[in-house]
């Protein structure tokens, strides 16, 4: 969804913006840069800006900012790790807003509610998988790369339909029946699209999964 500023009373704006350079801050200092030093990695996260540019350009619109489209959320985490993930969605954010999609006054609104809350819920998904289910090569692709995604773009949908319905953008029972519906939909394209992407890169490069290891999934299994 591309939220827009007139959905919001001021005081959100403020709120959010807030929230937005403290979060960005703490990507600043903790963020594993020297990933980057290496040109295959950086031409990976580049790669991945685009194709979420690409990917939250397609998308269909019910009413002003109750638009949808696919996240990305899951496969940025299970590749980066949280805090490049979030550098990656940040920037396909401000990719589309370079290009109109996104009013620059919304940006901090939709960069908590479109990358930090996501790349958040897909993070503490893959802890909770890592904790309490086993360490196998199927349960990283099945229950991770695809289940965890479809679940990442449907919490991801009921934040945002809380939001609106607190900011008193949209009544809260016109969301429950006529948006949040959808994103059951479409967390199945999430699901296929996150998984098959994390699934080609484990099996052909997975020295490019920050969240895939040998010693974890394979060795001994």
């Amino acid at each position: 969804m591309n939220l827009a500023s007139s959905l919001f009373p001021a005081s959100w704006h403020w709120i959010m913006l807030a929230l937005s350079v403290f979060i960005l801050s703490k990507l600043l200092l903790r963020a594993p840069w020297r990933r980057l030093q290496n040109g295959s990695q950086l031409n990976l996260l580049l790669g991945f800006i685009v194709g979420l540019m690409l990917l939250w350009s397609m998308r269909a619109g019910i009413k002003p900012g109750l638009s949808l489209h696919m996240l990305g959320a899951m496969a940025a985490t299970l590749i980066f790790g949280p805090w490049l993930a979030l550098l990656a969605l940040a920037g396909a954010l401000t990719g589309i807003s370079l290009n109109g999609a996104v009013e620059w006054s919304a940006w901090p609104i939709n960069f908590i509610l479109m990358a930090a809350i996501p790349v958040a819920i897909a993070h503490l998904i893959q802890r909770a998988i890592e904790r309490w289910l086993p360490a196998h090569f199927f349960i990283f692709i099945f229950v991770m790369g695809f289940a965890g995604a479809a679940l990442t773009v449907m919490l991801q949908g009921l934040t945002a339909s809380a939001a609106l319905a607190a900011a008193g953008a949209y009544p809260a029972d016109y969301l429950l029946a006529e948006y949040l519906p959808y994103f059951l939909l479409l967390g199945f394209a999430e699901a296929w699209i996150s998984g098959a992407i994390v699934t080609l890169l484990v099996v052909y490069r997975p020295d490019w999964v920050a969240g895939f290891d040998d010693n974890r999934y394979l060795i001994n299994k």
